[in-house]
């Protein structure tokens, strides 16, 4: 069950946003959710852009060049500030679900060799942890039933679907590679 917990205005660098927190239980795991709305998205004639960004606080933080997690999040609130409108749904899924701590094991074991993918199961996880039910759910929550989705996962497309929001269009999330990121880029989203 989703619960909205908070709602503010939010200035920021890219434009006026109203900024919302949320919390729900999947499968008897709670999760938390920040979501950045701008502008009006819930016109079913115009489907709004929307990204589902997972957390990477090394990427879209502290800038690692292991990741272009920050550059699409930049792409994304630059695509919005441009429309003027569109939806920012940041998932507490650090490290494609394992954990902040965890991300930092399997960096070691990237450093060894190891992709993120085979990391992540050398460490006892799937290749991949994150869930999409509590998206599908915020979209409904403003009253969305169709997105134009920003994004390179396939997951994320079928997991909006299966919630009963229609994906009109994916927008490929597509960003430069990090001039000096020689051997270390492993995108997360």
């Amino acid at each position: 069950m989703l619960t909205k917990v908070a709602e503010a205005n939010f200035p920021s660098r890219f434009g006026l946003f109203r900024i919302y927190g949320f919390e729900g239980d999947y499968q008897g795991q709670k999760e938390e959710c920040v979501v950045l709305r701008m502008g009006n998205i819930a016109d079913p004639a115009d489907p709004p852009l929307v990204r589902i960004h997972s957390q990477c606080l090394t990427g879209d933080v502290f800038h690692s060049l292991r990741c272009d997690c920050r550059s699409q999040l930049e792409l994304a609130l630059n695509l919005f500030s441009e429309e003027g409108r569109g939806l920012l749904i940041y998932e507490h899924q650090e490290g494609r679900g394992i954990g902040l701590l965890n991300k930092l094991r399997a960096y070691e074991l990237q450093d060894q060799g190891f992709d993120t993918v085979e990391a992540n199961v050398e460490l006892g996880f799937k290749a991949d942890l994150r869930s999409y039910q509590m998206p599908a759910e915020i979209l409904r929550f403003f009253g969305v039933a169709s997105v134009r989705l920003l994004s390179n996962n396939p997951d994320k497309i079928a997991a909006l679907e299966q919630g009963g929001v229609r994906v009109a269009k994916r927008i490929p999330c597509v960003v430069a590679p990090h001039e000096s990121s020689a051997g270390y880029l492993t995108s997360t989203s």
